[in-house]
C-alpha cells in the first residue's frame, strides 16, 4: 500500500509540473501577444506611437468600431486663420475614420466658417442626427464650453480636438499637441535663425495669436520662457509684443505700423505661417532681402514651407496632422464603443485653469522643420508632395534641398 501511495504521489508531482511549464512557458508568447494588442477593457490598443502616416493602425479598431453606436461629429471652426482646417484636418479625419471602418452615415466633418452661431447649430444638428461622440475645435472657450455642456447633458462624450475648451465639463478629454513645447519649437528657432543669419543686435517684435485663443498663450508661455533669457541679460531687445491676432491682414497692419514706430527693428517672431506670410509681404514691399530679418511660423503651411525655402522664414513647427486626427479618431472609437481609451493613446493630462481640473490628454510630437530638414519630414510623410511644394518660383530651391 505504501509503495502505490509513493507512485500516486510522484505522479501528481509530475503533472503539476507539466501544468506549470504549459502555463508559464510554452504559452506566454501568445499571452505578451495577446497583452501588447488589448487595452484592460478588452479592446484592441492603439497607442500614439503606433499613428504613422500610412494610417494602419486604425485598421485595428474595426471591429471595435463596428460595435460601437451613434455618430461621430466633428466641429472644425475656420478656414482663414490657418490653412490647416481644410488642407489637412478635414481630409485626415475623414482617412482616419475610413480606415477604421467607419461608413459615411457614421461619421460628420463640419466647418463654422469662423461663426459661432453656425458651429452651435452643426452641433445641435449632429446631436438631433444621434451623435454618441463630438469632436470639437472651439473659437473660443465660451462657446466651446457651452456647446460641451449641452453635448454632455443629453449623453454625448466630447473631446477637445487641438484647443483646450477652458470651462468645459470635467469628464473630457483633450487632443493635440503639447503646446508649451510648441512655443518652446519657435522660440529656439527664432534664437537659431537670428545667429544663423547673422544678426548683429537683435531688436526682436513678439507677436502672438489671438488671446481668446488658450493654444496662443500655451505657445506664448513656451517662446517666451526661450526669448525672455535674452531681454534679460540685454542680449536682444525687445521692441514691442502688440496684441495677438490670427488674422493675417490686421497682423500685416500691425507688424508695419511696429516697423514704422520701431526702424532699428530686424527679427520678429510670429505664431503660424499664415500671419508670417502676410509680416513677409510687408518686408518684400520694403525691399529685404532674404536671410536677413528672422520670421518663423507654424503649422508646415505651403505658403510657409515656400517662404522657408526661398530663405525670408526661419523655419515652421510641423505638427504630423495625420497623427493628431488619428488619435483623435481613435479616442473618438473607443467612447463610442463605451471602451475606456488605453494609456499608451491617453498619455497626458492637461489644466484647465478655469476649473483647475486635469484634463485627460493625448499629445503626439512636433517639430522644428528648416530647408535642412524638409525633405525628410513634411515631404516625406506626405503631408506635401513635392510637386505640390516645388512651384516655379522655389524649382531651384527645391532642388538645392534635395526635395523633387
Amino acid at each position: 500500500m505504501g509503495s502505490t501511495w509513493r507512485r500516486l504521489a510522484i505522479l501528481c508531482l509530475a503533472c503539476t509540473a507539466v501544468f506549470v511549464i504549459a502555463a508559464c512557458g510554452g504559452s506566454s508568447d501568445d499571452n505578451e501577444s495577446a497583452s501588447s494588442t488589448q487595452s484592460s477593457s478588452g479592446a484592441p490598443e492603439v497607442g500614439v506611437d503606433d499613428l504613422t502616416a500610412d494610417f494602419s493602425a486604425m485598421t485595428k479598431l474595426k471591429d471595435l468600431a463596428s460595435e460601437g453606436k451613434g455618430m461621430i461629429g466633428v466641429l472644425l471652426p475656420d478656414t482663414t486663420t490657418s490653412a490647416r482646417y481644410v488642407q489637412y484636418d478635414a481630409p485626415n479625419l475623414k482617412k482616419a475614420f475610413e480606415t477604421a471602418g467607419l461608413s459615411s452615415d457614421q461619421f460628420k466633418i463640419d466647418n463654422a466658417h469662423g461663426s459661432t452661431s453656425t458651429m452651435q447649430q452643426q452641433a445641435e444638428a449632429d446631436i438631433t442626427a444621434g451623435a454618441s461622440v463630438l469632436l470639437i475645435d472651439p473659437l473660443d472657450p465660451g462657446s466651446g464650453a457651452a456647446i460641451e455642456s449641452k453635448a454632455v447633458s443629453q449623453g454625448v462624450k466630447v473631446i477637445d480636438y487641438d484647443r483646450l475648451v477652458t470651462g468645459g465639463p470635467k469628464d473630457r478629454y483633450y487632443v493635440s499637441f503639447n503646446n508649451v513645447e510648441v512655443g518652446r519649437l519657435i522660440g529656439e528657432g527664432e534664437v537659431e535663425c537670428i545667429d544663423a543669419w547673422k544678426v548683429s543686435k537683435p531688436n526682436v517684435l513678439v507677436m502672438s495669436g489671438a488671446a481668446t485663443d488658450n493654444n496662443a498663450k500655451l505657445f506664448a508661455q513656451g517662446y517666451n520662457g526661450v526669448l525672455n533669457p535674452h531681454f534679460s541679460d540685454g542680449s536682444y531687445t525687445k521692441v514691442g509684443a502688440p496684441a495677438g491676432t490670427w488674422d493675417a491682414p490686421t497682423a500685416a497692419t500691425t507688424f508695419e505700423q511696429q516697423l514704422t514706430a520701431h526702424p532699428n527693428m530686424n527679427a520678429v517672431l510670429m505664431p503660424n505661417d499664415d500671419t508670417a506670410n502676410a509680416v513677409i509681404a510687408v518686408l518684400l514691399k520694403n525691399k529685404i532681402a532674404a536671410n536677413k530679418f528672422p520670421v518663423t511660423g507654424q503649422d508646415a503651411s505651403p505658403s510657409g514651407l515656400q517662404n522657408i525655402l526661398l530663405g525670408y522664414q526661419c523655419g515652421t513647427v510641423y505638427k504630423p496632422y495625420f497623427a493628431e486626427a488619428q488619435a483623435a479618431a481613435a479616442l473618438a472609437v473607443y467612447l463610442r464603443a463605451g471602451k475606456t481609451p488605453p494609456s499608451s493613446l491617453v498619455n497626458d493630462t492637461t489644466r484647465d485653469t478655469t476649473l483647475n481640473a486635469d484634463i485627460k490628454s493625448v499629445y503626439t510630437k512636433p517639430f522644428w522643420v528648416t530647408k535642412e530638414n524638409m525633405a525628410d519630414t513634411v515631404v516625406k510623410d506626405g503631408t506635401i508632395t513635392a510637386s505640390a511644394l516645388c512651384t516655379p518660383k522655389v524649382a531651384k530651391e527645391c532642388k538645392e534641398a534635395g526635395i523633387q
